[in-house]
């Protein structure tokens, strides 16, 4: 593309030099069309976290734009690039030169200190936000299948009646907070709900397990484009679920 790009250039100046042998006339020729796609809302690639922290951003498989109508691109970058980026940098701080440095998210979860706000708030949102991230897909895959299809049916009956029961606890967790799926510790599939950043992991869950799907109700994650309208949003991100990654979830953790 560019050789014929210069070519052409080349055979265009020739022509107007011969025309007008001592005047050469500079002809703007458009840059070949760049192939990578562009956004007007940056890369998730380039959100990090502040320089030291132990706990990094672990990026998205989708551009802030793929999941529109859906989720709308400003809704993306501001939920990603702000709120769990924020989350990720007060995490950091508050556990800063403290043995909690050297433990996994999930270990810090399980044996999390309740009254430490800082690090229950932040360690929360920081593993809220990575699975949640993580099981959204410009492709959705409509349904599960395999053995998790087999598990939501045993356990709920179809996959039409536990959409409709985690869209109820979605729906009717008042303020912000989580709607879950989770295996239990006794190995059951379980839908639950928590406040705020809290999640199943933590010592205080009404319903303890290893959560394997999140959806978020805090408002920022569908204000922009539901406004109020919380039903819709839940409605509308079956429609970005990345099923196979939750069927890969299950089957490790009732593998073990």
């Amino acid at each position: 593309m560019m050789k014929k790009l210069l070519v052409g250039t080349f055979l265009l100046l020739a022509f107007i030099s011969c025309k007008k042998e001592n005047e050469l006339i500079e002809v703007q020729i458009p840059d070949p069309e760049v192939e990578t796609k562009q956004t007007a809302y940056g890369n998730p690639a380039d959100v990090k976290v502040d320089e030291g922290g132990v706990f990094k951003m672990k990026g998205l498989k989708y551009a802030y734009d793929d999941l529109a109508p859906f989720i709308d691109a400003k809704t993306m970058e501001v939920h990603y690039s702000k709120h769990h980026l924020g989350y990720a940098n007060k995490l950091n701080k508050a556990i800063a030169g403290s043995d909690l440095e050297l433990k996994s998210i999930e270990e810090i979860l399980l044996k999390l200190d309740l009254k430490n706000t800082a690090v229950r708030n932040n360690a929360g949102g920081y593993y809220n936000h990575n699975l949640f991230f993580e099981i959204l897909t410009p492709k959705g895959t409509g349904a599960p299948t395999g053995v998790l299809a087999d598990a939501i049916n045993t356990e709920f009956g179809s996959f039409e009646e536990f959409q409709k029961k985690i869209t109820e606890a979605a729906s009717t967790q008042f303020g912000s907070g989580w709607a879950w799926l989770v295996v239990t510790n006794e190995g059951k599939l379980a839908i639950t709900s928590t406040a705020n950043q809290d999640n199943p992991l933590m010592p205080n869950a009404e319903i303890k397990g290893t959560p394997i799907l999140a959806i978020d109700v805090w408002e920022h994650a569908y204000y922009l484009n539901y406004q109020n309208k919380r039903n819709e949003y839940l409605t509308a991100i079956f429609n970005v679920i990345d099923w196979d990654v939750v069927n890969s979830k299950y089957t490790t953790i009732v593998s073990r």
